[in-house]
């Protein structure tokens, strides 16, 4: 019997590109001509000079037209990831308690940072089983209300919504961001990283902030021991001159630049979000009349269009389909590693091509004849 990881592909079921990793991204080959371009200017300079700053400023520009913010909101940005966020947000947004909404790994690793925070009350904790529609809090204690655009490690979304009360709203973007439409009257936080949709490197976070949510970081500075890597207020006083307290990777900088301008001329958050959507319609579309595959997530209004997850039937081996993928230069479908199931994590943020993602359709139907399935 044929290896999977021995099967051939012929050309015609190989994507232009083969990467649909869910993090880091495929990286657009245009943006990395254009900073290999100017890398004796850019590369290995200071990230409080004109060169690195204007990059900067272009980007916090860019992200207030991207996602059309009113008046008095801010663009932030720090080093560290939206890991590092959760930390920060514990410290600088939480006065006493959060509610979360949990819907899987990542919105669940925010609700423990709060809970294990000494200075801060047990949060409110409002869980669903992994793929199945969340279900929002009848009723929301606290000062901040947490949950995620998109959880990806399961694919399921959650619209952006705002609940009675006073509680700040912290969406976690990090998957969502550029790839998802969303009003920002109804957040307060949008916090991400520019590794998924926005087709850069890791290693730095952004924070879309309210009014409410500058003025809850500014009455909260001083009352409580913050290290300065995490202080909100410091992020804040560093964005406003257009850098970062410490020194970020400047050419994640530079790579996320590129591709909000790729954004930006091509039509907006409409165009990016479009193309999103387009490759989801292919994924569920094929999968939703599959004789092995089938969505994971099972109502149709809560499946992702950046994070489509596909569970096999179990006369599928989906390790042994994704080793035979990766082996003909298709990477990074395997499903997150803590979830534990029979099934493909496809990502589809605004740089993958749609025809790209049909092309993989084929392949894999392709492979699974060949699989003596």
């Amino acid at each position: 019997m044929t290896s999977p990881d021995e099967l051939t592909l012929p050309p015609a079921l190989r994507p232009g590109d083969g990467r649909f990793g869910s993090g880091p991204s495929k990286v657009r080959d245009e943006a990395v001509a254009a900073l290999a371009d100017i890398a004796h200017g850019y590369l290995g300079t200071s990230h409080r000079r004109d060169g690195v700053r204007s990059v900067v400023a272009d980007i916090r520009a860019g992200l207030r037209e991207l996602f059309s913010l009113p008046d008095g909101y801010e663009v932030l940005l720090g080093v560290g990831g939206s890991t590092l966020f959760w930390d920060a947000a514990s410290f600088g947004l939480v006065e006493r308690r959060s509610t979360h909404m949990v819907i899987g790994e990542f919105s669940s690793k925010f609700a423990q940072v709060t809970r294990e925070a000494p200075h801060l009350d047990d949060p409110q904790v409002c869980e669903t089983a992994p793929g199945v529609a969340p279900i929002r809090p009848e009723r929301v204690e606290g000062d901040v209300y947490a949950y995620p655009h998109n959880e990806t490690s399961t694919g399921v979304k959650v619209d952006v919504h705002r609940p009675d009360g006073d509680a700040l709203v912290v969406v976690d973007g990090t998957s969502a961001a550029g790839g998802m439409r969303v009003d920002p009257r109804a957040f307060d936080v949008y916090y991400f990283a520019p590794q998924k949709c926005f087709a850069s490197e890791g290693g730095l976070w952004l924070a879309l902030c309210s009014p409410n949510a500058i003025a809850r970081i500014e009455r909260i500075k001083g009352t409580r021991f913050t290290p300065a890597t995490l202080d909100l207020s410091v992020a804040i006083e560093n964005s406003r001159l257009d850098q970062t307290y410490n020194t970020p990777a400047l050419a994640t900088l530079f790579l996320l630049d590129r591709q909000l301008r790729w954004m930006l001329e091509n039509g907006g958050l409409e165009f990016a979000a479009g193309r999103s959507d387009r490759s989801a319609g292919i994924v569920y579309g094929w999968a939703d009349g599959h004789k092995y595959a089938t969505p994971f997530v099972k109502d149709a209004a809560h499946r992702s269009p950046v994070t489509a997850t596909i569970d096999f039937d179990e006369r599928v081996d989906s390790a042994a389909l994704a080793a035979a993928l990766r082996a003909n230069g298709i990477v990074d479908v395997e499903p997150y590693r803590k979830l534990g199931r029979n099934q493909l994590r496809i990502a589809l943020f605004p740089a993958i091509e749609p025809d790209d993602v049909a092309v993989l359709t084929r392949a894999i139907d392709f492979l699974l004849e060949r699989m003596a399935v």
